[in-house]
This record gives structure tokens, sequence and C-alpha cells, in this order.
């Protein structure tokens, strides 16, 4: 099994997404501002494995501080959760994860400096492995909406590429193939990065999943046709509201199933959930470098000195969305009551 991002020694390695699927790379990451540039290029991706490579991160910089007490130290950690946080602005599972790396510190003032370094690095670690849970316990509670011999259109990669490993969408899809349905998986290309067209597809072909590519404008087609019968995508942010952030592409794809009367779904873990945003229209949407859009593989396919407009993301209003699929369990609309009340059942 690949590994996605994981804690060695005392450095961070992580899979190069960039270069899948023609190679396999492994790079490995000894200083807390490698991790924030991995993050902001996309050497890791999706929200749930940026929160998990945030964690790695914030601890990798805590151990290199040289500091005897806390009065010095604190300044210095500081300074690594910030640029850590400012690697991407829209995923809030980065955020989430360095809050949480901020509290181990605040939670352990009668820890020596050095026993506080390795109790982050732990802490680092229980998020890894806590994502990996959770994202089996959002396939388990998931998988009851794919009917054997389905065809489920999937938007971007939101598999174990895109997590700590198995997947929250793809987990899904897992989880309906490990109870022994037949499942057949639709991958959009997913413009301009190309996750489903070169991660998607690579990592359900190594799971021997039945996968078709097809790209982004061909999906109104397979709707049309009725060769969908359910979308499952995964989600960087959920407002309060239900109003979902995701790949730039996923609210088109919403659109079209809602008007074929297809369910659309998101499978998301809770840490996605930002309860600080009333609706989408706050959430903060990346935008990348053009050149993501001119060029393909690094070969440029539009003219030179053309405009280009790059949005990461966009958001789906939680009218469109049938259900959100978490590890603690399944919200149906209204969703700005029905997740507080999945949020304040559970405590």
């Amino acid at each position: 099994m690949f590994r996605i991002v994981e804690w060695k020694g005392s450095s961070v390695v992580m899979i190069d997404q960039r270069v899948l699927p023609q190679k396999e790379v492994y790079l490995t990451y000894r200083d807390y501002r490698g991790v924030a540039r991995a993050i902001r290029d996309m050497v890791v991706r999706g929200a749930p494995a940026i929160g998990v490579a945030a964690a790695m991160g914030v601890a990798l910089g805590a151990l290199k501080i040289k500091a005897k007490d806390r009065k010095s130290f604190r300044p210095q950690f500081e300074k690594v959760c910030k640029t850590i946080s400012s690697a991407r602005p829209t995923a809030v599972n980065l955020f989430w994860a360095v809050d949480r790396m901020k509290r181990v510190v605040s939670g352990n003032r009668r820890l020596s400096i050095e026993e506080l370094k390795w109790r982050l690095v732990e802490e680092a670690k229980a998020i890894h492995s806590e994502d990996i849970e959770t994202n089996r316990r959002i396939g388990i509670n998931g998988r009851v909406f794919i009917e054997d011999g389905y065809t489920v259109l999937t938007h971007c990669n939101a598999g174990a590429l895109a997590t700590a490993g198995y997947g929250t969408a793809l987990g899904v899809i897992r989880g309906a193939v490990e109870e022994g349905k037949k499942v057949r998986v639709l991958a959009d290309e997913t413009r301009p990065f190309l996750q489903g067209a070169r991660l998607t597809t690579w990592e359900l072909i190594k799971d021997g999943i039945d996968t078709t590519l097809i790209t982004d404008n061909m999906a109104g087609y397979m709707f049309k046709k009725g060769l969908v019968n359910c979308v499952i995508v995964g989600a960087d942010r959920i407002a309060a509201n239900g109003d979902v952030a995701n790949k730039i592409g996923t609210y088109s794809v919403a659109v079209m199933a809602r008007e074929h009367k297809v369910p659309f779904y998101v499978a998301a873990p809770i840490s996605t959930i930002d309860f600080g945003i009333e609706s989408g229209d706050a959430i903060p949407i990346e935008e990348r470098d053009g050149k993501e859009v001119t060029h393909i593989l690094g070969i440029r396919i539009a003219p030179k000195r053309v405009k280009v407009m790059n949005p990461a993301f966009d958001v789906t209003p939680s009218k469109f969305v049938r259900a959100i699929i978490t590890e603690r369990g399944v919200v149906n609309g209204p969703y700005k009551r029905n997740l507080k009340k999945l949020m304040k059942d559970r405590e």
C-alpha cells in the first residue's frame, strides 16, 4: 500500500502527487518551511491530508526550536504555526490541525520544553492514525447509499491520496466494494490539475475497482443517458448551513445531478465543518497560478499573454446536497440545525 504522508524519525515523508501516475516518488522534509511549501505547491493535497501534513509540519518545526523556557519557546512556536497556516486558505482541516497542536502547548504547562516537543510529535501521529479510522467509519456510514450494480460519478480526488489513507468519497466506494457490491466508478478528469485523471483512477485501479475516466464536459452526457446512479464527492470546507466548498467544477456537477434527479452526496470528516462560517459566501476561495490552466504537465496549450482565471474551488449550496456523510453519522437537511444536532448528540 502506498503511503501518503507519515512521520519517519525526525522528518516528514510524503508521496509527490504532482508526478503521479508516471512516477511514484517520496519526498523527505526535515524543516517545517519545506512542509509549508509542499502544502502550497500541491505535493500533498486534499483537506484531510493537508491537515495531517500541517500537524506534522508544526511538530517538525517545534523540534528545531532552541529554547530553554516557555517564554522563548512560545514566539518561535507561533512563527511555525503562522507559516504552516498561510500555506493554503480554503481547506479548513489545515487550521483545525494547527489549532489542535496549539492546544497541546497551552494544555501542558507542566512539561519541560523537551517533553513538550515530543508530546507535539505524538499529537501529530495521533491525528494521522485518527484520520484513517475516521475515513473507514465514513465508508461504513456511507456505503448504504451505493446499491449493488451502481455507477458512481466522483469529482476530483477524495481518496487515500487526499487523506492519511482510505479516503472520504472513495472511502464510501471502498466500503461498498468491501461489502461485496459491484460498483463502477466514473471519474472525471478535474481540470486544471487533473486530480481525477491522474490520482483517482490510479488508486482505484490499484484496488481493482472498475473505473472509467471521462472529461469534465462529458458529465452532462452521462447524466442525460441515465448512466449515473449517484454522485459522491469530498469537501475542503463545509459551512454551518451545509454549503460545501470543493474542487472547482463540483457545483456544475451538483446542478446537473439535481436536474436529472440523481442524488448528490458529500463525504467528509467532522473537522471539515466550519461552524464559524454561516454560509458558503464567506468561504475564502484560493486563486492559483494561471500556468495550471495554460500548461499541462509543463507544456503550454494556450497562447501567450492570454488572461487566465484559476479559482481552485467553488461552493455548492446545501440545497443540492442529498446528505453529508461523516464519521459520526449521516446528516440530512435542514443542515444548519442538523449539523449542530449531530455535534451535540455525540458530545
